[in-house]
């Protein structure tokens, strides 16, 4: 078995990818982190990280955050990256991980979770990665 990190070519498990997200995300105090494992609902990718911010400097802040650490952790970078200054909802496509985060009000208007309520949720903060209903 091929670990990520021991050749150039080798990608880190969309799991991976998106546990360091979510840890990412609650070091810089986001609120309500989930993931939504969707890959037997959508086929363009695996996983949702869905966060919220109460403000759009800490939007900035859990953004870089993200991408810093899934960069440092595991060798990996946003293939898109999309939202602007003073947007509500910004978005980081790792390819089989997408993240999203959100502004307080765009996240309830939005709604996600109920979007894809099917979807199963994925434990990341005990350092389980077991899936859970929810």
């Amino acid at each position: 078995m091929t670990m990520a990190g021991q050749g150039s070519d080798v990608l880190p498990a969309s799991r991976d990818v998106a546990i360091a997200a979510a840890r990412a995300s609650s070091d810089k105090q986001a609120d309500s982190i989930v993931i939504l494992d969707v890959h037997e609902l959508i086929v363009i990718t695996d996983y949702f990280v869905i966060c919220s911010a109460g403000t759009q400097r800490q939007v900035k802040t859990v953004i870089e955050s993200i991408e810093d650490q899934v960069r440092d952790r595991l060798g990996v970078r946003p293939v898109r990256r999309e939202g602007e200054a003073g947007a509500g909802w910004w978005l980081l496509d790792y390819v089989d991980v997408v993240v999203h985060v959100f502004g307080t009000e765009e996240r309830s208007y939005y709604d996600l979770e109920r979007l894809w309520r099917d979807a199963p949720r994925l434990g990341w903060e005990d350092g389980s990665a077991a899936a859970s209903a929810g």
